[in-house]
């Protein structure tokens, strides 16, 4: 806590607009061009905290902790004016906030949707907390976080909800009502928070309105994905660690290239508004904002010296998909002959990001090392008269990148390397070898992708295919929505997929689809009898 208290004696001595240009700087914006207008002592006439509050990146002594402030989410601003306002938090050790353990205020500032992002420090590990924030006469919801382990701690147990692929007009989110329900560490989300896209054949409700290109448009879809109850409760229930996939953004895009071509100019001011809401209303530390299109999202974490967590970037530096069709749209398509897939550059995670995994791999020394990406890892082609078919925006269309990875773990004689994947929207768990369902070829690690929460997936004969092409895939099913159950122990990790069906109802009940584990030194999945 002594960071704390230092950040909180050094804002005492500054004024409250040094105390904003400090806080604007930090956000990567320009604070220098203009005054920073005096804080106003703020009178809601509605519930400023409609978003309810969040937590995330937990580390061994510090959590974040987010909020906004939105009496009226879809209007500009959140109806706001466009004034600073000063917001109070409070970490405790009990619920009452009887304890206190730390607490401080920070500027919301219009500029950031008046969003908090406070990294809170010097906090005990191991630990749970309570914290709320206070403006005015409001105050929060309560939320609940913990910190990690230290470092070098001998954790015996590790549990946290793999989840992904949440269409807010395609099914309620009763996968989140359980989640927040659970005696969790963690939820991992691996994509596709929002979505920018809708498909009115599977319409249960519906978006705000159209699809979002600038920034307050994004501000409103993300507001009307936290304006659902059942995920609010998930957010302050457990922190949470984010790494995104396309539909944050736009479909299937791939660096700095739109799925609709064009000048890649116009497409980056897309994705540049997309990030800053991005970051506006989700538990991300405040070093991690974006400037302009570029926000560092992939990361690593610890959980005492029984795992060791890598979130990855699958989109912001990906090489554009092979191959692509003439005409209006690009992105992913369905490709039998593509001899540009197999080129030896082409990259999923860029250069840059693919050695850093690699060298982090090679020197964890924790019993489990996972790795959180976007979608599934394992080859899910489906063998034609024509050839072998595959997704050019999947996995398959990288294959020289597919095997660099998995070479890697290979050469290093890793065998406790988990592969964690969405974006699919069915439950899977597979073999990862170094030739895809070649059963001469070493299973060098194990993959558990979750379905969607609610985005509708492949019909049953399509799977079906995919099932029979792929023996490396021991279960696949994409007819329901859900989340997975992961749950380390120094010998065994285990998965249980939670499913229900879709469209997913309101009040539904989810159920155990099936159950895999892994044993400790000993690549691969196996079913849980």
């Amino acid at each position: 806590m002594k960071k704390t208290f230092e950040r909180r004696a050094l804002l005492a001595h500054l004024s409250r607009s040094a105390a904003a240009l400090a806080l604007c700087s930090l956000f990567g914006s320009s604070p220098g061009q203009r005054p920073v207008p005096t804080p106003l002592a703020p009178r809601f006439d509605n519930y400023p905290f409609t978003l309810g509050v969040a937590s995330g990146m937990p580390r061994p002594a510090s959590v974040v902790l987010w909020t906004r402030l939105a009496p009226r989410p879809l209007d500009q601003g959140g109806g706001l004016p466009p004034r600073p306002l000063v917001v109070r938090w409070e970490l405790a050790d009990d619920e009452n906030f009887g304890r206190l353990v730390t607490s401080g205020e920070q500027l919301a500032l219009p500029e950031h949707g008046h969003s908090v992002h406070v990294q809170v420090e010097g906090l005990e590990s191991g630990r749970m907390f309570f914290y709320r924030f206070l403006c005015g006469d409001a105050v929060s919801p309560i939320g609940r976080t913990r910190t990690a382990p230290a470092e070098d701690a001998p954790v015996q147990r590790l549990r946290f909800a793999l989840a992904s692929c949440q269409h807010y007009e395609q099914g309620h989110y009763a996968a989140h009502r359980e989640i927040a329900s659970r005696d969790l560490d963690f939820v991992l989300f691996v994509g596709d928070y929002i979505y920018e896209s809708s498909h009115p054949s599977f319409m249960v409700r519906r978006h705000e309105g159209p699809p979002p290109t600038r920034l307050e448009a994004f501000r409103r879809r993300h507001a009307t994905y936290k304006l659902d109850h059942d995920l609010r409760a998930a957010h302050a229930a457990h922190p949470w660690i984010l790494t995104w996939d396309d539909h944050e953004v736009e479909n299937d895009y791939a660096g700095e290239h739109s799925r609709f071509g064009g000048d890649p100019q116009h497409f980056l001011r897309r994705r540049a508004a997309a990030y800053k809401a991005y970051f506006e209303h989700l538990p991300i530390a405040p070093e991690r904002a974006p400037v302009g299109p570029a926000m560092r999202i992939h990361d690593r974490y610890s959980w005492g010296r029984l795992a060791e967590l890598w979130t990855l970037d699958g989109r912001q530096y990906r090489s554009p998909q092979a191959c692509p069709e003439d005409g209006p749209v690009r992105g992913g398509r369905v490709l039998t002959d593509c001899a540009a897939m197999a080129e030896v550059g082409r990259s999923v995670f860029g250069t840059e990001q693919e050695q850093w995994l690699e060298s982090g791999l090679h020197t964890s020394t924790r019993t489990w090392k996972l790795l959180a990406q976007a979608s599934q890892l394992s080859s899910w082609g489906v063998d034609t008269p024509l050839g072998r078919s595959v997704y050019s925006d999947a996995w398959d269309g990288y294959p020289a990148a597919r095997e660099r990875l998995l070479r890697g773990m290979a050469d290093a004689g890793l065998r406790d390397v988990i592969a964690l994947g969405g974006d699919v929207h069915r439950h899977v768990a597979a073999q990862l070898r170094l030739a895809s369902n070649d059963p001469a070829s070493p299973i060098v690690a194990s993959e558990f992708v979750t379905s969607s929460i609610t985005s509708r997936g492949l019909p049953g004969v399509a799977t079906a295919l995919i099932r029979a092409a792929n023996p490396d895939l021991l279960h696949a099913r994409g007819d329901e929505r859900g989340y997975a159950m992961i749950d380390l122990r120094p010998q065994q990790a285990r998965c249980e997929f939670r499913a229900t069906a879709f469209p997913v109802a309101e009040q539904a009940r989810l159920h155990t689809q099936a159950a895999f584990v892994v044993e400790s030194g000993r690549a691969g999945v196996q079913r849980d009898v």
